[in-house]
């Protein structure tokens, strides 16, 4: 009996170690499909959760107001403190109409917030009613106020 050659037989026992170019290819896709439905939903959570600046300052600034009514029976009176015109982390700009026995807050979405189409302004008046509206001006108020 013949003995193989020793080089062969190093050869046939050694695999050649790491990953093959297919094998990495795979592993990328694979990687790749999971951030496609992945990243849509995180961002579309990241914007609702940046909801509640808007909520925040809106029900702030309505107790403030309600407070300086119970004081003076008028919502505009010069005593009362100054409003905020932005919300606390700036993904809204904050508008007041105050009347005597009226007002309405609203909070229009801006800078990366604007990408949040379905709440692109939420308001609140002096009745306590919320109402919010996409940014092709429909109603959302359910949506956006946290009611579903």
């Amino acid at each position: 009996m013949c003995a193989p050659p020793t080089e062969l037989v190093r050869a046939a026992r050694t695999r050649p170690a790491g990953f093959s170019l297919i094998e990495l290819m795979i592993v990328v896709t694979i990687v790749g499909i999971l951030a496609a439905i992945a990243y849509p939903s995180y961002r579309a959570y990241v914007l609702k959760s940046n909801r509640t600046d808007a909520v925040r300052v809106l029900t702030s600034s309505a107790q403030i107001l309600q407070r300086c009514y119970s004081q003076t029976f008028k919502f505009n009176d010069a005593s009362c403190p100054t409003l905020p015109t932005t919300s606390p982390n700036d993904y809204y700009t904050v508008t007041n109409t105050i009347g005597v026995a009226t007002y309405t807050l609203k909070a229009t979405a801006t800078g990366a917030q604007v990408a949040d189409t379905t709440c692109a302004s939420l308001s609140l008046d002096q009745t306590g009613k919320q109402s919010a509206l996409n940014s092709a001006s429909t109603d959302e108020s359910t949506t956006c106020w946290g009611r579903n």
